[in-house]
């Protein structure tokens, strides 16, 4: 099978498994996602959708955020992982967007990562998620996955899988593939045990294959 083959076999086969495939971070608006992103690093969505709502009960926008103090942010998010560094990016996250950016989200990757605790990955989430760019976020699941069936050829770093499967995935699906690869990882593709049986990719898995 050729590269082409493989991934209009896997497109193929999300499109119809997973015809609708989004965030699982709640977020009414792009500060808010902005926000949620910043937390989600090295955390699951799920305990910072515990987090979010009293959050932004407290931190509606960013003017709000900017005035707080590093102290009190961190009482908000001190359940999630590394609140102390998190807490001083989203503070210097609030003040950068507001005064530099006139408390518009950026739809650029570069100016996004002007703002503390937003690196590459985040900032492909925003433009992905909210502005429907064709940037895809590589997070731990994404890399574990795209190595596993062999879209990418044993890349070493996130950058290196973004870049090929930027290439070979049209731009139109590149938003919701992001999805698709990172639902996979965490529901089927996982990390420790990996529930083949109920994967639709066996037949092309590279790791499957391998393995068997």
């Amino acid at each position: 099978m050729t590269n082409k083959e493989l991934y209009k076999f896997v497109i193929d086969y999300f499109s119809k498994s997973m015809p609708v495939a989004e965030t699982e971070l709640n977020y009414k608006n792009p500060y808010e996602l902005l926000v949620s992103v910043l937390l989600s690093a090295q955390c699951t969505d799920v305990r910072v959708n515990k987090i979010t709502p009293v959050f932004f009960d407290r931190f509606p926008s960013p003017e709000v955020l900017k005035e707080a103090s590093v102290a009190e942010v961190f009482e908000y998010i001190k359940t999630c992982s590394y609140p102390n560094n998190k807490a001083k990016h989203l503070v210097g996250m609030a003040t950068v967007l507001v005064d530099e950016f006139g408390s518009i989200v950026p739809d650029d990757i570069k100016l996004l990562q002007k703002m503390p605790g937003i690196g590459r990955k985040s900032a492909n989430v925003i433009v992905s998620v909210v502005y429907d760019k064709p940037a895809l976020a590589v997070d731990t699941h994404v890399f574990r996955v795209s190595n596993r069936i062999g879209l990418t050829n044993n890349s070493k770093t996130p950058l290196q899988t973004e870049i090929e499967l930027v290439k070979n995935i049209p731009d139109k699906l590149i938003p919701i593939a992001h999805h698709w690869l990172i639902l996979h990882g965490r529901y089927v593709c996982t990390a420790r045990s990996p529930k083949c049986e109920k994967c639709g990719l066996t037949e092309v898995c590279k790791f499957f294959n391998t393995k068997a």
